[in-house]
């Protein structure tokens, strides 16, 4: 039976960093079946799964502070189980743009765990615009049960978006089975 260890790491980006993760990884026996990584301000982060044998995962969690500290990384690990995603019927993929406004993804979010919805994914970012100010652009991956009407779903976002000044774009994807929310997780 595999088990599983999650290791968040945040610091200062260089190279090798990826690299070094990977090669402890190895080293201890255990297997990457997940990562992301990406650039926040100046910042590396790193999100990674990891399984393995118990005794491999010990090893791991033994080894992985001296690492981090070496790279002067802040990291945190958990065990974890892998995750099995329950079947959707449909699923939506929702993208808010308009100016930047403090708010807007604490009303965004506020609103999907009202409709009790399964937030599958989201990415937002700012950019500058010489015309307007900062511009912000969020995209959601929505997984929606089966006990929900998708047509008065889309008229709530919609109508959410006009409150907050956004446009909206809304695309409906059918029949969302485990092994897909397993690769937009993955993505």
């Amino acid at each position: 039976m595999s088990n599983h260890l999650v290791v968040t790491s945040m610091g200062a980006d260089r190279p090798g960093i990826v690299s070094k993760f990977a090669r402890l990884a190895s080293d201890c026996d255990c297997d990457i079946v997940d990562s992301r990584m990406a650039l926040f301000g100046n910042e590396f982060t790193l999100i990674m799964m990891l399984s393995g044998s118990w005794s491999a995962i010990s090893q791991m969690e033994a080894q992985l502070p001296e690492l981090s500290v070496s790279l002067e990384m802040m990291t945190v690990m958990k065990r974890t189980s892998k995750h099995t995603a329950p079947h959707y019927p449909a699923r939506l993929e929702v993208t808010f743009n308009g100016v930047d406004q403090r708010g807007t993804m604490q009303k965004i979010t506020q609103f999907l765990a009202d409709q009790s919805l399964d937030l599958a994914a989201v990415r937002s970012y700012s950019e500058d615009d010489k015309t307007t100010g900062s511009i912000q652009h969020v995209f959601l991956s929505i997984n929606v049960p089966e006990a929900t009407a998708l047509d008065q779903l889309e008229i709530d976002i919609n109508q959410l978006a006009h409150e907050l000044s956004l446009a909206c774009s809304i695309q409906q994807m059918q029949d969302i089975s485990a092994q897909d929310n397993q690769e937009l997780i993955s993505s």
